[in-house]
């Protein structure tokens, strides 16, 4: 590992192809995989989990040993093969001191400032300045055991990205977890279901054989679905070459001016809300919970600047109605297998994350004061609603294959760094826990992944029991307050969920 200026490389670990005594060649590591050990593209995953009780450091050894360690990922290191000089790289079985991967830090506050909360927040922060160990399995556990307004304890598992996306690694974690209603018993992830639209379209299928009038009307309507597809997909992926190339989104108060030198410290803000809530906001606006999370940061951003930019200074420095402000959203490409078949599969050994495969889908974000705070929602619906009728994820994923293919890693990295960095921010979200769950006796209080290696703001979602999580990474020198903007999300759910009552006492009147 290497430390010049501001910036951490990572240098791989260089070995032969194959192992010695004429054994196998070791399994490759995929190219998604690969890209994320460029110094442009260097990628860590954090997993923030706050505990009811303190944490028994042994317990939670013993459940690594068993569940996480076999997974040939957590236990094999990443090393560059040699013997092709194209900069593929291979998992090398290797023996896993579980000393070396865990970190319990005496953290002692100021005792003339308590202020326990900022202890840890600090804590997290350190680390997106450090790389992990490339002469290691490339995944560590920290665990602090200092009571916070959040939780009990704080533990932050690290990942780097090359190991797996984000929801084949939160699968490999719940694993680990058990009901706290019943300690034999698995989590339940929510699973979505189109067994409406299914049932919706053979109803019309079948009144459809009546009369070729309906039957030409219905091959029309189709007509018209795939030519609305073919146009979304074409306007999306020019947008996302566009903005590869050209296209940036207007200066903000979350955006990069121009000189400004990005640091290489994060900071990690997490709020949590009530899910309860959330839904009551969705059957109110006849929409998708994600539609409602997406309405909530928008709300949110639209907050921060309005109180921070204008209200407080008096002026505005730039047009709120004329702001280009668009978001990069993570969309995961392959079906999430389940905490009950990744349990499956690490009893009889077989691995169980596949790698990364997930696209980019770039969409655009209201950032204005709206009169009536429900309207956020819906217009992130008519937002999402647009997305799906789209292939911009297919598209753009096999837009970098093709990169990657032709131009190499560095290539695939500079499109990819640049299209995040043209945009606002970065959102992401993850299904967790439907029950309250337990990690060897430890009751999970909330869970809120997000990572850190990317510029600017990125917010993620990760939904727990009846409790929803809000992560936000910002570098550190672009927002001076994340802890404002943080309260923000918290305060714009509760404005709109005030409307949404207001809306239902006037139907009841």
């Amino acid at each position: 590992m290497e430390c010049g200026g501001n910036k951490m490389v990572i240098k791989p670990v260089r070995t032969s192809k194959k192992l010695g005594n004429g054994e196998e060649e070791e399994a490759l590591l995929s190219p998604n995989s690969r890209l994320f050990h460029e110094p442009n593209y260097n990628v860590h995953i954090i997993a923030i989990m706050g505990w009811k009780v303190p944490v028994d450091v042994d317990a939670m050894k013993g459940e690594l040993q068993h569940k996480v360690l076999k997974h040939p990922r957590f236990s094999s290191l990443q090393v560059m093969d040699e013997s092709d000089g194209n900069g593929k790289m291979r998992l090398v079985p290797t023996s896993v001191n579980l000393d070396d991967h865990i970190t319990v830090p005496d953290l002692k506050p100021n005792p003339n400032n308590m202020d326990t909360d900022k202890l840890v927040e600090d804590y997290i922060s350190n680390l997106s300045t450090t790389t992990l160990d490339t002469s290691k399995p490339l995944w560590d556990l920290h665990i602090l055991n200092v009571k916070t307004s959040h939780a009990k304890a704080t533990s932050i598992f690290r990942f780097h990205h090359s190991l797996g996306d984000g929801v084949s690694l939160i699968s490999l974690l719940l694993s680990c977890f058990r009901k706290s209603s019943d300690p034999t018993s698995l989590p339940t992830l929510p699973v979505s279901s189109s067994s409406s639209s299914s049932k919706g379209k053979s109803n019309l299928s079948i009144s459809n054989r009546k009369n070729i009038c309906s039957l030409i009307w219905q091959y029309v309507v189709k007509l018209r679905l795939f030519i609305s597809l073919l146009f979304n997909t074409i306007v999306d992926v020019l947008l996302f070459v566009a903005t590869a190339l050209f296209l940036k989104d207007s200066q903000s108060p979350f955006t990069a001016a121009q000189g400004f030198k990005s640091s290489t410290r994060q900071r990690f803000i997490y709020r949590t809300v009530s899910l309860d809530d959330i839904k009551f906001i969705k059957n109110a606006t006849n929409c998708t919970v994600n539609d409602v999370m997406l309405g909530i940061t928008q709300a949110a951003l639209s907050r921060y600047i309005h109180r921070r930019y204008v209200e407080v200074e008096g002026k505005r420095k730039f047009s709120l109605e004329r702001m280009r402000c668009r978001a990069t959203v993570i969309v995961n490409l392959r079906p999430a297998l389940g905490v009950h078949a990744v349990s499956k599969m690490i009893e009889k050994n077989a691995a169980v994350i596949q790698g990364n495969c997930f696209a980019f889908v770039i969409i655009p974000l209201n950032i204005v004061q709206l009169e009536n705070p429900l309207d956020y929602v819906r217009k992130a619906k008519t937002t999402m609603d647009r997305t799906k009728h789209s292939l911009a994820s297919l598209c753009t994923f096999y837009v970098l294959q093709f990169i990657l293919k032709f131009f190499g890693f560095k290539g695939a990295t500079t499109l990819a760094a640049r299209v995040v960095s043209q945009t606002t921010l970065i959102f992401s979200n993850v299904a967790g826990p439907l029950e309250e769950v337990s990690w060897s006796g430890h009751p999970l209080a909330f869970l809120a992944p997000t990572c850190y290696g990317h510029p600017g703001l990125m917010v993620h979602a990760c939904s727990y029991a009846k409790q929803l999580t809000f992560a936000v990474a910002v570098d550190e020198g672009l927002i001076p307050d994340p802890n404002q903007l943080g309260d923000d999300f918290v305060d714009a759910l509760m404005l709109i969920k005030e409307a949404a009552l207001s809306k239902f006492r006037t139907k009841i009147d």
